[in-house]
This record gives structure tokens, C-alpha cells and sequence, in this order.
């Protein structure tokens, strides 16, 4: 494994990103609006630096087709949990880019049944595992990059909103972030700096990126 420092060629970085799926009874799921778009241009920018990137991909509308790029896809919160799972413990990968959106929330247990359509359903929801508080059990090492997405951020209530990271997670990073129809802001940090704000998902990238030489 590569251990120069500055450049990231010859480097493992895992990435996960896009959506995950529940399930509600053998037709149904409970999904989320990620398109997968930031954890797939990290993937390819970091990939053109002769980074050895693996993706492990949910069931995004347009998936990444990329030679350079190992691609595993997934589509339930059960199969991406026993993909991080396998992928941290084989050990090979210097970082973590955890972009994807988690499902937060579960049936206790899935319907056997199609549920009937025609009638009102009222359904129990529980929090599915909280995944990225998993990773350092796993991969002690590894330099780990949390995500937070929240409406409506500026600069204090990022900071407010990655406290959870860095305190339960032991994040090394997080980007808190913000998309509306007009907009898109990111901020990235560490403990309670800011270290780089970006107004575009190739921007955040790209001083993501710059962060990752600094400290891989």
C-alpha cells in the first residue's frame, strides 16, 4: 500500500453513495431522493489522480460505468451493511468517503404479504443501526469522512450538525451540506473548524480532495 504523503496515487479509498432501500412487504420499499451525484464525482475525480477507488453503489437512477473504478452495487440497508462490513474488515483501504444516504428508519419486520391497496395501512417505524458509528470498530486506522445533510444550513448550524459525527462516529472529517432547488453549500470540518466552504458538488470535491493529500 502507497504511504507517500500529498499524493493520493496508488491509494485504496473506499466510497459509498446513492440511496438505500427498506423493505415494506415483498413489492414495497421505503426509499430517499439521493441521486448517488457527489459519491460518483469523488469516485471519478479521485480516480483520474490514480487513486484505486472502491464504490459500493446504491439504486441510483443513472449508475457510474467507469473502468478505473471497482463498482458493487446494493440496493437494501441490509446488503450495504454486509458490504461495509466485508470491504473495512479485508483491511486494504486508507479512507472512507461515507456519502451515501442511510436509511434511517425500518418496519420491526418486513410484511410477508402484499399488503392490500385498497385499504388504509398504518405502519411502525423503528431507526435502522446508525452504520457510520460501526466503521471504527471495524477499521480502527482508517481515515473516515462523514456525511450530514440538512436543509437550510449556514455556517453555525453545520458546525451544530456534525458535532454528532465527530463525537459518536470519531469522524477524522465531515461535510455538512445543504441542497435546495436553487442552491447547494458545503461546509467541510473538522472538530469545530471549518476548514473549506463550496457552492458546488465538483467545488466540494475538488477541496475534499485537497484535504485527503493533506492527510492521506
Amino acid at each position: 500500500m502507497a504511504t507517500n504523503k500529498g499524493s493520493l496515487k496508488g491509494k485504496r479509498i473506499l466510497i459509498t453513495c446513492g440511496p438505500t432501500w427498506v423493505a415494506i412487504d415483498p413489492v414495497r420499499v421505503f426509499s430517499n431522493i439521493s441521486t448517488g451525484a457527489l459519491g460518483q464525482t469523488l469516485a471519478k475525480k479521485l480516480s483520474s489522480l490514480g487513486t484505486r477507488i472502491t464504490l459500493l453503489e446504491g439504486p441510483v437512477v443513472q449508475p457510474l460505468k467507469h473502468r478505473e473504478i471497482r463498482i458493487r452495487k446494493f440496493r437494501f440497508f441490509s446488503e450495504l451493511q454486509e458490504l461495509l462490513k466485508a470491504e473495512l474488515l479485508s483491511g486494504q483501504f486508507v479512507g472512507l468517503l461515507h456519502t451515501a444516504a442511510v436509511a434511517d428508519f425500518q418496519l420491526p419486520q418486513k410484511k410477508s404479504q402484499k399488503m392490500d391497496s385498497t385499504r388504509s395501512v398504518r405502519l411502525k417505524l423503528v431507526p435502522t443501526e446508525k452504520l457510520i458509528n460501526s466503521i471504527r470498530r471495524l477499521a480502527p486506522k482508517i481515515f473516515l469522512v462523514g456525511f450530514k445533510l440538512e436543509p437550510g444550513l449556514n455556517r453555525t448550524k453545520a458546525l451544530r450538525a456534525a458535532k454528532e459525527l465527530f463525537k459518536k462516529a470519531k469522524c477524522n472529517l465531515v461535510v455538512a451540506n445543504s441542497v435546495t432547488n436553487k442552491s447547494y453549500n458545503a461546509w467541510i470540518i473538522r472538530d469545530d473548524r471549518i476548514l473549506a466552504q463550496a457552492h458546488s458538488r465538483s467545488q466540494l470535491a475538488q477541496k475534499l480532495i485537497q484535504q485527503l493529500k493533506k492527510n492521506l
